[in-house]
């Protein structure tokens, strides 16, 4: 099982951003050393919620700094990039990593990130799919042209030249059945977030990999899942720094995302945010909504996670995981206190 560690760049502590940017990107560095298999940053823009503007910049950073752990962008957001640059900045990485990069894609669903970029949320969809098949051919042959609805680019010729394939180097973000459908159909891993009860997911989780499986006459490789980790000794500290710290996190994820805003009813392929604020206003309310969403995730003492693990696995077959232990404003120190723990006493176990 391969286990990475995922960058998320929100900053809830009121410290200055050059600092707070600093501290959160030398976790990809030490995470080598640690024995993480991959580090990922997302790319987020404007807000505390997070805020990574360039996912390559960060990962050429790491890159010089590590000598063997895998660079992944997760994701980076195709509506809001130019595909020939996005093949630019993904094979001049890969280069000075020397093939160590995952090309990561997703589709975002912030209005207020949208907005900014004078891109449409509705637009998403096209956008990214015909986006991504640019990419994915630019990447590979070295060379760009498109002549879609949302793309004009002539023949271009990308220099530096490509030098590895990124055949199984290639992630795509799936969080609504348009999502997996359109994974299934390039042939790329698929990657989840945790966002509640994982048997509500099992119908896209067996929809992907059977799709992959008839049209592409393989195995879907795993997927991977990205999840809020909570790693402490004690379950009283468990507790304390989940009703402190996680509930923050929440907040303002519910608020970057509006959740269950009506702006989602005309947007099918945005159902998951829709029915996160619909599980808020249901039987139980934001607590029961705020405890499911603690439950999907990976939260408790060493011994409890790998549980945890081990009963996600029995579900939903074999998966990577993308975890991220720093968020809600979680003081640095007890990011490094459990992310030493996770190293010694889960990660291990997870790889084994």
């Amino acid at each position: 099982m391969k286990v990475g560690l995922h960058l998320g760049y929100q900053n809830l502590h009121g410290i200055p951003d050059h600092e707070f940017f600093r501290k959160e990107t030398q976790l990809g560095i030490e995470a080598e050393a640690m024995g993480f298999d991959y580090v990922g940053p997302v790319e987020h823009h404007f807000t505390d919620y997070a805020a990574c503007p360039d996912p390559f910049q960060a990962l050429s950073f790491i890159a010089a700094r590590t000598r063997k752990i895998q660079l992944i962008s997760a994701a980076v957001i195709l509506p809001w990039n130019n595909p020939l640059r996005v093949v630019e900045q993904a094979i001049e990485l890969d280069i000075l990593s020397e093939g160590r990069y995952i090309l990561g894609m997703g589709r975002g669903a912030a209005r207020r990130e949208f907005r900014s970029f004078g891109v449409e949320l509705k637009d998403s969809r096209e956008m990214f799919d015909e986006a991504a098949k640019i990419i994915m051919d630019g990447v590979d042959t070295g060379i760009v042209e498109a002549d879609t609805k949302w793309y004009r680019i002539p023949r271009t010729e990308v220099r530096p030249r490509p030098f590895k394939s990124f055949k199984d180097r290639t992630v795509m973000v799936t969080m609504s059945p348009s999502s997996v459908e359109v994974a299934a159909g390039f042939g790329v891993q698929a990657l989840r977030f945790s966002q509640g009860d994982w048997r509500n997911a099992l119908p896209e989780i067996n929809g992907y990999r059977d799709a992959f499986q008839r049209l592409h006459r393989r195995t879907a490789p795993p997927f991977i899942i990205s999840d809020f980790v909570l790693c402490f000794k004690d379950r009283k500290t468990v507790a304390e720094v989940c009703d402190k710290y996680f509930s923050r996190m929440f907040a303002t994820v519910l608020n970057h995302y509006e959740a269950g805003s009506s702006h989602f009813k005309d947007l099918p392929s945005y159902k998951a945010w829709l029915h996160i604020g619909e599980a808020s206003k249901a039987a139980g309310g934001p607590e029961k909504a705020y405890r499911d969403y603690i439950a999907g995730n990976l939260i408790g003492t060493p011994e409890e996670i790998l549980e945890h693990h081990q009963a996600r696995k029995e579900l939903v077959g074999e998966y990577q995981s993308l975890a991220n232990f720093s968020f809600g404003g979680l003081p640095h120190e007890l990011v490094h206190e459990q992310l030493k723990l996770f190293a010694d006493k889960v990660l291990p176990k997870l790889k084994a």
